[in-house]
């Protein structure tokens, strides 16, 4: 948990300030995304596309559960979002 000086740092950031401040830490955590042999690099972005398939289909399993009809895109056929390829 952040300290309370922390958060009302952040509050007192103007939107800029903390777009920028996520810019900055997203090109931080990509840094580590990619280092390692390309093998490595590759089967970690494939564990983390499984993963998001994964969530995805448990979603739309949920959503297909709390009404009568299928919604678009939530076919375990395909990844949603792929349908005109």
């Amino acid at each position: 948990m952040l300290s309370p000086e922390t958060l009302e740092s952040y509050r007192r950031m103007t939107p800029g300030q903390r777009l920028e401040l996520m810019f900055e830490l997203s090109r931080f955590a990509m840094s580590g995304m990619f280092a390692g042999p390309p093998e490595v690099v590759a089967r970690r972005f494939e564990l983390i596309q499984r993963e998001n398939d994964a969530r995805t289909q448990a979603i739309c399993e949920a959503l297909v559960r709390s009404k009568d009809k299928p919604h678009p895109g939530c076919d375990k056929n395909r990844r949603p979002g792929t349908e005109d390829q």
